[in-house]
């Protein structure tokens, strides 16, 4: 009876009535993307955001700046430079060691373009969503083509290479065939991957990258611009002799090496503040920590210091950076 009277208020006011019980169902039939379930559940294992990342904050690497500049960010602001036949690279593989900045150049390039910067993890991704592969794939690439201008960074992209496996191979037909939708007509869209182990990669994944960029260690010049970045909101003690030292013996060190060296060297200083018995307290009233055998030291602890918030830590050196020349 219950029905009966849904079907007659449905007749009359012409909308749909949910039946009771039924509210399930009604919000299953007003879905209009079958995908928007994924999507919501891809946006906690996708990193979205607006990066401020610029040109300048990625030492060296000038030929892949150039390169990615002609991809997206000349098409966009001079559009009249481009046309049927001269169109920009829409895919592009950066390859090379690990931590030499491939994922900084990313987040660089949808900092000038201004747009969404989607970066995501194949292999975590394709292990935390295991069972819906094509509908993965797909939903990824049309929340980057419905954010244009966006890049997607897709990091480890050669977990898809070589694969026997019947779920990942459904994941690599599915996102060449959504490659080949971008390398078509997807305007504002740069798909970026990334691999330190390009022979691994499937041959029909290569050629989907339209250009491919070998991103190196950092010469001397981008090591020293790097410890120039790294301590820029840092008070130190380096000279120019001091950086190009540094520069000189870290040689063959990637750009996350010597991050690294840099967050390690910044701690001595909080361990020498932790580490003190006596401090020198300056006119201002400040206090610097100091040997127990300097005549100017005051005994105090980090715990005892009459105002914490004076406490000047000391200066970062070449002696804490551990770089012996």
């Amino acid at each position: 009876m219950a029905r009966v009277i849904v079907v007659k208020e449905y007749l009359k006011n012409k909308k749909t009535v949910v039946p009771v019980g039924d509210e399930e169902l009604g919000k299953k039939e007003e879905s209009k993307d079958p995908n928007s379930e994924l999507k919501k559940a891809l946006d906690t294992a996708i990193v979205t955001e607006k990066p401020n990342v610029k040109w300048k904050d990625v030492a060296g690497l000038e030929k892949a700046k150039d390169i990615l500049m002609e991809a997206i960010i000349l098409p966009n602001k001079f559009p009249q430079l481009f046309g049927a036949r001269k169109r920009p690279w829409t895919a592009i593989l950066l390859y090379g060691p690990s931590g030499t900045g491939k994922s900084s150049l990313a987040k660089a390039c949808a900092s000038e373009l201004q747009g969404t910067f989607f970066s995501v993890n194949l292999s975590d991704l394709i292990s935390k969503w295991f069972g819906e592969p094509e509908r993965l794939v797909r939903s990824l690439f049309e929340m980057g083509k419905a954010s244009c201008p966006a890049v997607i960074f897709i990091d480890e992209i050669d977990s898809l290479g070589g694969s026997h496996n019947d779920y990942l191979r459904r994941v690599l037909i599915e996102f060449l065939a959504q490659m080949d939708g971008v390398n078509k007509d997807a305007t504002g869209l740069l798909v970026l991957g990334a691999t330190d182990k390009p022979w691994e990669l499937d041959r029909s994944t290569e050629r989907r990258f339209e250009k491919r960029i070998y991103i190196p260690l950092p010469k001397k010049s981008a090591r020293k611009k790097m410890f120039e970045l790294h301590l820029s909101d840092t008070p130190f003690s380096l000279t120019e002799e001091d950086l190009e030292i540094l520069a000189e013996y870290t040689e063959g060190y990637s750009g996350s090496d010597i991050s690294s060296l840099v967050k390690e060297a910044l701690t001595e200083p909080i361990r020498k503040c932790r580490a003190a018995k006596n401090f020198i307290v300056t006119e201002e009233g400040y206090y610097i920590p100091t040997t127990p055998g300097d005549p100017k030291g005051e005994p105090f602890t980090l715990t005892t210091l009459p105002d914490p918030k004076k406490l000047i830590p000391s200066l970062i050196s070449l002696v804490k950076l551990n770089i012996k020349p």
